[in-house]
């Protein structure tokens, strides 16, 4: 991942953490590290029944620096324990910093493949693990890739997917062709230590469209991820193997240009031989940057899950000063569309977490614009919604409302004139009091047959989670006087409302952890 500029601003590691602790903003159910900084999800992974989960840590303070490996640990991927650092910085090529990666298991070894950063620059580096994944050797040929392709003029190089592909490794490391567009290129090896250069996969062109767009490619390439959606395996075409047509390849990438995390997007196409063939590009979350750096796995029951990391909107002097940034999202999993698109839902296991039930009876909403009180509120929410709207209706759904109304983050659901589809946005401009926070708007299509949705919205503090006919929507909000308040409002035309449905989240957490376990 990129460094951020940040103050190196230290504080006693007793006061970090008791810092993160106080700050009411700080989610309690989603994923975050002890205190200090944390960032995209690594080497995510289930191994012998047991989901790990290792991340970008800076336990020292709130900003991006000297980067190490955290980890936890979960059978549930809802209530996690807290690991010793995997990785950390140490003579020789990651003396700067362990940046992201992958595990793959190699012949029964725990092995992961990352980044090491020295002087500003970021090459691959192999550490093997214990059979219970809790202590991690680098191996002696860091770095396993001495140098980017010769001759390419590149934009930055970094971020691992590898696979086994049958008797070799393939992998690839994100990347962009100055000039160009982003790219990953393709390396094969036989025991994870040597690699030979096969060339770029797929070469983007950020000449097309507008750097302002949310679907424009950038210029470098982060934390790319390469898996089959639906039926097949990943290269079985090349090994002989049939596979069917219809069931995509999906390369998963973040857009980043010249330091600016962008957003993350996809391709569908097909990945055979030493290429990849694009056959359409999406988004993969609404949201923009704050659902960036995703990362899948399949885990043990074949589910595709996938994690991404929710950045912050406030200042980088806010976030030194609550002593924390970063938080993972609740791990999603990751279906195949009718339409050859990707869908996601939150793990089924975050259910767990719900607590205090309360249905609200279904009835018939009319324009107008008058909110109507739920009768729920909460600042650790999940809310499901069953709805239908008539063509050219709009509904808008308030949570963290303040009860004099200041404060609101509202997410609006609009159906078209023919009433098969429709725009998700997510409107923040009332989020906040606190005049630094971001409050861009987010939105994104949405297919609603006959003018129904499915909506599940998870708020947690400063993390809200939006699901829509399984498109999602990820963002943070800053609310500053401690609003709760749940409203509907049907701003136009009438919509039906099917069933609500509504439980406040259990903390996952207890007290105080170590910023060292």
């Amino acid at each position: 991942m990129t460094e951020l500029t940040h103050p190196l601003a230290t504080v006693p590691r007793d006061e970090l953490v008791a810092r993160a602790e106080a700050d009411p903003l700080r989610p309690r159910f989603h994923f975050v590290s002890p205190a200090g900084w944390l960032n995209d999800p690594n080497g995510v992974s289930q191994w012998n029944g047991v989901y790990h989960l290792f991340y970008q840590y800076n336990p020292e303070g709130a900003f991006h620096h000297r980067i190490q490996w955290g980890h936890a640990t979960s059978t549930d991927l809802v209530t996690w324990t807290d690991q010793p650092i995997a990785l950390e910085p140490s003579a020789g090529p990651d003396a700067d910093g362990c940046w992201s990666g992958v595990l793959v298991n190699d012949g029964g070894t725990p092995t992961l493949v990352y980044s090491g950063r020295l002087d500003e620059r970021e090459l691959p580096c192999v550490a093997t693990g214990s059979a219970d994944l809790m202590t991690w050797t680098k191996v002696s040929e860091n770095p396993v890739i001495a140098a980017p392709p010769a001759g390419v003029d590149i934009t930055a190089y970094r971020d691992h997917c590898v696979w086994r592909e049958g008797t070799v490794w393939r992998q690839l490391v994100g990347s962009g062709i100055r000039g160009r567009g982003g790219t990953a290129f393709l390396y094969e090896s036989a025991d994870l230590r040597t690699w030979t250069y096969i060339g770029p996969l797929f070469i983007g062109d950020a000449s097309q469209g507008d750097p302002a767009d949310t679907d424009w490619t950038g210029t470098m390439w982060e934390c790319v991820d390469l898996f089959r959606a639906g039926e097949g395996a990943l290269g079985a075409a090349s090994l002989g193997s049939v596979q069917p047509d219809e069931d995509p390849d999906v390369l998963v990438f973040s857009a980043w240009d010249d330091g600016d995390t962008r957003h993350p997007l996809y391709w569908t196409g097909r990945y055979s031989g030493d290429t990849f063939e694009p056959a359409a590009l999406h988004r993969l979350d609404y949201g923009g940057r704050f659902f960036y750096a995703p990362q899948s796995f399949e885990d043990e029951s074949g589910r595709r899950i996938m994690f991404g990391w929710m950045q912050e909107g406030r200042s980088d002097a806010a976030m030194v000063e609550a002593g924390w940034s970063g938080v993972m999202s609740l791990p999603r999993v990751t279906t195949l569309a009718d339409d050859g698109t990707l869908d996601f839902a939150p793990v089924p296991e975050v259910e767990k977490l719900r607590r205090n039930h309360v249905s609200v009876p279904g009835k018939r909403l009319v324009g107008g614009g008058t909110p109507v009180d739920t009768g729920v509120s909460g600042n650790q929410l999940d809310l499901e919604l069953d709805v239908q709207l008539a063509p050219a209706s709009v509904l808008q759904l308030g949570v963290l409302g303040s009860g004099d109304g200041a404060e609101e983050t509202v997410i609006e659901l609009s159906c078209s004139l023919e009433g098969e589809n429709g725009i998700l946005r997510l409107d923040r401009t009332r989020s906040s009091l606190d005049p630094g926070v971001d409050v861009e708007d987010k939105s994104g299509a949405v297919p609603m047959p006959d003018g129904r949705v499915r909506l599940r919205v998870l708020v947690d503090r400063s993390a809200v989670e939006i699901f829509a006919n399984g498109k999602p929507l990820t963002a943070r909000v800053y609310p500053t006087l401690g609003g709760e308040r749940v409203t509907l409002t049907v701003e136009e035309g009438a919509v039906t409302l099917a069933s609500f449905d509504a439980w406040t989240m259990a903390d996952s957490w207890g007290g105080p952890r170590p910023l060292f376990p």
